[in-house]
């Protein structure tokens, strides 16, 4: 689940990246949360169940 929100908070990071010149800001928001849930789905898969 959590990589499927990465994949698709990177996808629309680079689609604004390369459309949307004006809203950087809320583009690099969109990859920052990216790489956010990307760091907590590597801490927390590593976990002994």
């Amino acid at each position: 689940m959590l990589w499927a929100i990465v994949v698709v908070l990177l996808i629309l990071w680079l689609l604004g990246f390369a459309v949307f010149q004006v809203a950087g800001g809320f583009i690099h928001l969109l990859l920052i949360i990216a790489l956010i849930v990307l760091v907590i789905q590597l801490v927390s898969g590593r976990r002994a169940i």
